[in-house]
């Protein structure tokens, strides 16, 4: 018999919602580890693979993390070699950040391996599934009305 209370059934979708996303995220995130990447430095570097050159607060806002954040993570990632700063001719005070050719080199296996995982996770959903579950994601996102895109 099916619990029909509004809480207990929100709260139980929410659960089942958390569970399967950290369960994806967690298969995705060891191909990702494997290249010694974090989450947010794939992320980072997965913008600017596929939009390009982009500003700090651009990367943050495509990964929904903080300018804050990202600063330490395109620090770190400048150490390692696979992004530079580089400054604008006509306004020195704003820095782009591109991919080095060891982090475009980088991030196309990485991307590679990641979309593989994500394809191989969602197979267990009929495409009919996946257009369904994509279609509630976006509009259960969208509620909010404050976090931009999803």
């Amino acid at each position: 018999m099916t619990n029909t209370n509004p809480t207990y059934l929100a709260l139980n979708t929410y659960t089942k919602l958390m569970r399967a996303a950290e369960s994806v995220t967690s298969r995705t995130s060891r191909v990702m580890s494997a290249a010694n990447l974090t989450l947010s430095q794939f992320g980072v570097l997965e913008a600017l693979y596929h939009k390009g050159p982009l500003c700090q607060r651009d990367i943050a806002a495509k990964i929904l993390k903080s300018t804050g954040n990202i600063t330490m993570v395109i620090d770190n990632l400048e150490k390692s070699g696979l992004v530079q700063r580089v400054r604008d001719n006509e306004d020195r005070r704003f820095l782009t950040v591109h991919l080095t050719e060891q982090g475009r080199e980088l991030i196309t296996r990485a991307f590679a391996e990641v979309e593989a995982a994500i394809v191989n996770d969602m197979s267990v959903l009929s495409e009919t599934e996946q257009e369904a579950l994509g279609a509630l994601c976006k509009k259960l996102g969208l509620k909010g009305g404050t976090t931009g895109k999803v």
